[in-house]
């Protein structure tokens, strides 16, 4: 899968889904760290990914519609500590068929996944 992890979330986790098979790429890889939420999704849906973030600015299903981009995955933790969000992505990697939430909406809390499908 391909995925782009917004600054938010740690840059560690690129390495761990790397080596699980995944293309993954960063917002400061990329030199958008500090830029506009609309910059981020652009390159997010130009290079075709699967965007994993923790701002709630994209969790608007109305602008962002399921179907009409390649995924948002939104982590909602009550405690977003940098382990804990590394923790939680790398079990969902682990456990979930993350392939089908291509086009998807996805929201993670510290015991749910909702998957808004097309």
């Amino acid at each position: 899968m391909r995925i782009k992890l917004d600054e938010n979330i740690p840059r560690r986790l690129a390495r761990s889904l790397g080596e699980a098979g995944h293309d993954v790429d960063t917002v400061p890889q990329e030199g958008l760290t500090g830029q506009a939420d609309a910059k981020v999704w652009k390159a997010a849906q130009a290079s075709g990914r699967l965007l994993i973030t923790q701002d709630l600015d994209f969790s608007d299903t109305r602008r962002y519609t399921p179907g009409r981009h390649h995924g948002i995955l939104l982590i909602r933790l009550r405690e977003p500590g940098r382990q804990g969000l590394l923790e939680r992505i790398e079990s969902l990697f682990r456990t979930e068929d993350v392939n089908a939430w291509k086009g998807c909406f996805v929201v993670v809390t510290d015991r749910k996944t909702r998957v808004v499908r097309p």
